[in-house]
């Protein structure tokens, strides 16, 4: 059988570069995926992307199908055959095979007999299978919104230009979007305009390199691009590359060509971050910092040609880049003129949600509960309230309006102007971490309460007016914020009790809004979120239930146990005890009806084994009882793991359900107390080995 390589080139106007990645991604595996499903054979599959193409690259792909069996199931005996004579159902199912009864098999299994036909298929060829595999992989591609162009009927992303199917050096006759499939193919827009014809499709990538001046693959288009910044910056400083602009970057070129441009020092008066910003989001240059972290008056670009005036480019990227500089600038001296105190009345007029009031409504609750976090954590309250306070008060700067990812950075650089304490200008700040999942938290005591006020607020608030996160739909992010919370209780170790914080916030919340029926939820919400939480560090569901049997409510006294029962699991005993707990669980819970006594009573236990049952217990008691203060878990599972071979002897040698009921409901309150050892750390039945 025939082998070769396949190329297929979906030629485009300019794709999106933010979506140029996912679409090919997508396009490869969709046409994987056909090919798959078609049992068509092949050793490798690579994907290209440019601005103006999709094209994906099939080694070793077989011309045709393998013939096969196709073995068809028709009815079964019992329905088949009536009084020795062929039903309706047999006889139907005959036609449709094209066959006579005679010719069909009987399939006798274990669950039964059936009527069977197997027919052997001559495998298709490639070219007849392919426009149905290729439209099918394009229909599949992520677009959330499609196009047609001209008077065709066709959807795509964009406007489709030319096709290139070719399987080894022949091109396979295929129309898609009204175009004929050939052997051509389109370079560089500026530095080739003659087509490019491919002879084979193992020379694609090759021939588009060197005769196209483009880099079709994408992959390695970044790393070209990267590398090139890297060399360009060398005598500079250090660039900074954020991961998402050089993906952006690498889907709007096709021959990248890395340059440095120039701007004015002053502009470096200007919050730094003003400046990144406008650089990546607006222009999407590469900053350039010094040894120390700071912007340098230079700045990284990547260019689409390699032009034969090179100071014609650099000037006029200079040149744009200037009045966003210039504005940011402006914004600046102008915002800073004024306190931040006196644009909290503006913020009276500033929507936070309709039935939640504005975001000076927003302010005064999450000033209450700040207050009360920082009490409960030893932050200074003086400071807090003043952070609280001025929190948000630069949405209505002229920086912010312009820049609103700035929101919090500039409350920073004006409350420092202005002689806040930098506390507070910090909090100001570090209320909005963590901004996305692995970011860092606040850092200080202050900021963590306002923080966590900040979120609380948010997410009590909506959930208190119905407006409950679906799988599809978090307009308010409440997932993350709900995470952040326990970031932060659980990692800057905050001792809180988030059902009392939640019930603080709903109390805050507008009186026409019954925030106390939904506390609960809320409550359940944000330890669900917990639940994941814990699977993401490695802690299984198991150790999970566990816990949560226990009905807690401060994370971090969670979490303190969570680690513990994980490192219980390990222990040698860990297994014997996690047996003799299911069993202490079910003898407990299958006899709540007994009236057991409130304390052991030494002088009814009879045998050796519940005698020195009774006396490891009590050994153990003022040691828990430390321990538990301490909220030493592992130390107290650690302790508890004595308990096993006294454990094992007793239900070895001792009928718990024993006639005489003062014995027996003597032993279940020594279960009992053994049981209530445990679950100072957690409900150990729950574990599975």
């Amino acid at each position: 059988m025939i082998k070769e390589t396949l190329l297929i080139e979906i030629g485009t106007e300019e794709l999106p570069p933010r979506a140029l990645n996912n679409l090919s991604n997508a396009f490869k595996a969709g046409i994987e995926a056909e090919l798959k499903a078609k049992k068509l054979e092949f050793s490798e599959i690579k994907a290209y992307a440019t601005p103006r193409r999709l094209a994906v690259v099939i080694s070793d792909l077989q011309s045709e199908q393998e013939d096969y069996s196709n073995e068809r199931r028709g009815p079964a005996l019992q329905a088949a055959m009536k009084e020795g004579e062929p039903t309706p159902a047999l006889l139907g199912f005959a036609r449709s095979c094209g066959v006579d009864v005679e010719q069909l098999t009987l399939l006798e299994t274990e669950k039964g007999a059936w009527y069977t036909f197997k027919e052997e298929v001559k495998g298709e060829s490639l070219a007849s299978l392919l426009p149905a595999m290729i439209e099918k992989a394009l229909k599949g591609l992520p677009i959330p919104k499609r196009m047609r162009w001209a008077d065709h009927d066709f959807e795509f992303v964009r406007p489709v230009r030319w096709l290139a199917v070719v399987y080894g050096d022949a091109v396979i006759d295929i129309e898609i979007f009204g175009i004929q499939a050939s052997n051509v193919s389109r370079g560089h827009r500026f530095h080739t305009t003659a087509p490019i014809t491919i002879p084979h499709a193992d020379q694609y990538e090759a021939i588009m390199e060197s005769e196209g001046h483009i880099i079709p693959s994408f992959h390695k288009r970044k790393a070209m691009i990267e590398e090139q910044i890297h060399a360009a910056t060398k005598s500079i400083g250090t660039p900074i590359i954020n991961a998402g602009l050089l993906d952006e970057v690498t889907a709007l070129v096709e021959y990248p060509k890395a340059m440095i441009g120039q701007f004015e020092s002053h502009f470096l008066d200007v919050p730094q971050e003003a400046l990144i910003i406008a650089m990546e989001d607006h222009q999407r240059y590469f900053p350039i910092v010094d040894e120390h972290g700071k912007l340098v008056d230079k700045f990284c670009f990547v260019s689409n040609i390699v032009s034969e005036e090179p100071e014609a480019v650099i000037s006029g990227n200079e040149r744009v880049i200037r009045p966003r500089f210039a504005d940011a600038e402006f914004f600046w001296n102008e915002d800073k003129k004024k306190p931040l105190s006196d644009y909290l009345a503006d913020l009276e007029n500033v929507v936070f949600q309709t039935k939640l009031g504005s975001q000076a409504d927003k302010i005064r609750r999450v000033a209450t509960l700040s207050e009360a976090i920082a009490a409960e954590i030893g932050a200074d309250t003086a400071l807090v309230a003043r952070a609280a306070r001025l929190n948000k008060a630069d949405l209505i700067s002229d920086m912010v309006q312009e820049f609103p990812e700035l929101q919090g950075t500039m409350a920073r650089y004006y409350a420092n102007v202005q002689g806040e304490d930098a506390v507070v200008a910090d909090a100001l700040e570090q209320v909005y971490w963590p901004r996305f999942a692995g970011d860092r938290l606040p850092e200080s005591k202050e900021a963590l309460a306002l923080g966590l006020a900040e979120r609380l607020d948010t997410i009590v608030g909506i959930f208190s007016i119905g407006e409950i996160p679906t799988g599809s739909r978090d307009p308010y992010g409440l997932r993350r914020n709900a995470l952040a919370v326990l970031r932060m209780l659980i990692e800057s170790e905050l001792n809180l009790d988030l059902l009392k914080l939640i019930q603080i916030s709903a109390d805050t919340m507008p009186a026409e809004i019954d925030a106390e029926k939904s506390v609960s939820t809320i409550f359940t919400y944000i330890f669900d979120r917990l639940r994941a939480y814990s699977a993401d560090l490695g802690v299984s569901s198991d150790v999970f239930a566990s816990i949560s049997e226990l009905k807690l409510t401060n994370p971090l006294d969670i979490y303190h146990r969570l680690l513990a029962v994980a490192k219980f699991k390990a222990l040698p005993e860990a297994g014997t005890l996690i047996e003799t707990n299911k069993r202490i669980h079910n003898i407990l819970e299958n006899n709540q009806s007994e009236s057991a006594s409130s304390a052991v009573s030494a002088s009814l236990l009879e045998n050796d084994s519940e005698k020195a049952l009774y006396n490891a217990s009590q050994a153990l008691k003022e040691e828990i009882g430390k321990l538990s203060a301490a909220r030493d878990y592992q130390a107290i599972l650690q302790a508890l793991s004595n308990l096993a071979t006294p454990l094992a002897n007793f239900f070895a040698d001792t009928m718990v359900m024993a006639d005489d009921l003062a014995v027996r409901q003597n032993r279940i309150a020594l279960l009992t107390e053994i049981r209530d050892y445990f679950e100072t750390v957690a409900d150990i039945s729950k574990l599975q080995l």
